[in-house]
């Protein structure tokens, strides 16, 4: 099981985000949905690797976040509200966000295997760094293609050429993302050895 325990960062010069978040993500796949926990931290639950990690890199580019990544298992069955959970991976997510406040991209992961969480953290990293430093051309040619458009399509938008679209996505690291947004699920789920719960 995964459990994403997230901070906000710089909360006391900031306004809350708690609200804008718990909304966004109300219509994710988790088996329980984010939760304000305590002040401006927040808590969710999930055993899907793909949405562990779309959400946590979306977090992070926003650069408002910590995220935690815990894994490992949870007392079943699991409470209505996320913050009365209990179990290794809530532990091992508050361990995580704890770190996650001085790693590069404020993102850690935690887990039974340290070996295992460290190479699916270090997977993660490696993706959050390569958004992190696309131009804002880049983050738009980016987004428009995972808006579903082709590439074409996405250059004609952008009122340039099919070959500048082409060197704008490979300049920002497209493909080598989706490879490595991959990784870093497949690694997550390699280091989760306590199999999955539905609600």
């Amino acid at each position: 099981m995964f459990v994403l325990t997230v901070d906000q960062r710089r909360s006391r010069r900031d306004i809350d985000r708690v609200p804008e978040l718990l909304d966004r993500y109300r219509e994710h796949q988790l088996i329980r949905p984010f939760d304000r926990t305590a002040g401006d931290e927040v808590q969710a639950v999930s055993d899907n690797a793909d949405t562990v990690v779309t959400i946590a890199l979306e977090l992070i580019s926003t650069r408002h976040w910590t995220v935690g990544i815990g894994i490992g298992p949870v007392e079943l069955p699991l409470p209505e509200t996320t913050r009365a959970g209990r179990g290794p991976a809530f532990e091992a997510a508050r361990d995580a966000v704890n770190r996650a406040k001085n790693a590069p991209v404020a993102l850690a992961v935690s887990g039974p295997d340290p070996a295992a969480a460290e190479d699916a953290e270090t997977a993660s990293t490696l993706v959050a760094l390569l958004i992190d430093r696309r131009t804002d051309p880049g983050r738009e040619a980016v987004a428009l293609m995972a808006r579903g458009l082709s590439q074409t399509d996405a250059a004609e938008q952008l009122k340039i050429s099919k070959q500048a679209m082409s060197q704008r996505l490979s300049v920002a690291g497209w493909h080598i993302e989706t490879a490595g947004r991959t990784l870093a699920a497949r690694l997550l789920d390699a280091a989760n050895t306590t199999g999955s719960h539905r609600p």
